[in-house]
């Protein structure tokens, strides 16, 4: 049975919204899980509540009362040994567990991960995959979300093969297409990273080419590859988006009669709406890249939203995301080193 290591500590709104996204997962999903952090405080939670004794049964506790807060520097998480970050790191690492969720600090995760756990080979930065809503019935994801902020071209290579394959395998899309984001869709359009990344992506036969902030949302393009600042900015910004126009629908109707009787007849396309831009119903974010399932969720995640991360690290778990991305960079590696054989026996 699958085991889950999940970080109880660090997030926004403390054990609550952890433990309560825990037994919903666990009433739908057959899996084990570690919760890793204050025993008192978990304890004192689980007891407050009328969990039932058979999902109990599938719970340990990992006791550390410390964790890593959202002020400090990811660069203190590989000299504090005693996080429930780092502890539920090393748990994936020691395969004592399969894979990690952890809505606290970001930074901590993919420094912890990257250093204890490492780089699928071939990888040369591992990259979070966000999946943002669109306009068709299915997902678009953006990546690099916010894990390197300065790249090279050969970075955004490694996001467009990553994406591609989890965008297949995950997402369920049968050809995905991949787009680089620029401020134009002209080849020549774009910074000199975007320009040199562009030529770099051409020989892919998924590659589309530039690709606009709209189209993140028109479903036009599966992938979207940029570096982690751009990446970064664009989540930040569409969930203020998202979050304006819930909150402007809700003054409107208040304020007016009209829309009120309105809301009534559109209740159910509202609905759906909150559904599509909620970011609760994505979970979290897949670090890709690095050798087992890590799964970076928001720092105020509620309970669905640490739900649906514990589906997504489940997921990730019985698809193989991480061997697959494994196999495609041994196939490239194995490309790249006849192509260079080649070229030595022309030269």
């Amino acid at each position: 049975m699958l085991k889950i290591a999940l970080d109880a500590m660090g997030a926004d709104n403390g054990i609550e919204p952890v433990v309560n996204g825990l037994f919903k997962a666990l009433e739908n999903k057959n899996f084990k899980a570690i919760l890793v952090g204050d025993e008192i405080l978990i304890k004192e939670f689980i007891d407050s509540r009328n969990f039932s004794n058979k999902l109990l049964q599938n719970i340990e506790i990992l006791h550390t009362d410390d964790f890593i807060k959202m002020d400090e520097q990811a660069s203190n998480a590989n000299k504090r040994n005693n996080t429930s970050i780092y502890h539920a790191i090393q748990l994936v690492k020691n395969n004592q567990a399969d894979a990690c969720v952890s809505a606290g600090h970001s930074g901590a995760t993919m420094s912890l991960a990257t250093l204890q756990i490492g780089r699928i080979k071939g990888v040369s930065r591992p990259a979070i995959c966000t999946c943002m809503p669109t306009i068709t019935n299915k997902r678009s994801i953006i990546l690099d979300a916010g894990a390197n902020t300065d790249c090279k071209p050969e970075y955004l290579v490694d996001f467009a093969l990553m994406g591609y394959h989890y965008a297949k395998h995950i997402l369920k899309h049968n050809m995905p297409s991949v787009g680089l984001l620029s401020n134009g869709e002209e080849d020549s359009k774009g910074n000199d990273l975007t320009k040199q990344a562009f030529k770099l992506l051409k020989k892919y036969s998924f590659f589309k080419g530039n690709v606009e902030g709209s189209d993140i949302f028109n479903g036009s393009v599966d992938v979207i590859v940029c570096d982690g600042f751009m990446g970064n900015l664009v989540l930040k910004a569409s969930e203020g988006v998202a979050s304006s126009i819930s909150t402007i629908l809700k003054q409107e109707i208040k304020q007016s009669i009209i829309a009120s009787i309105g809301y009534v007849f559109m209740k159910q396309a509202f609905k759906i709406l909150k559904l599509k831009i909620d970011y609760a119903e994505y979970g979290g974010a897949p670090l890709l890249g690095i050798k087992k399932p890590i799964i970076i969720s928001h720092g105020k995640s509620n309970t669905r939203a640490m739900e649906n991360a514990l589906y997504q690290a489940i997921e990730s778990c019985e698809t193989k995301i991480c061997e697959k991305i494994t196999e495609v960079f041994q196939e490239t590696q194995m490309q790249n080193n006849c192509n260079q054989t080649n070229t030595d026996n022309v030269t």
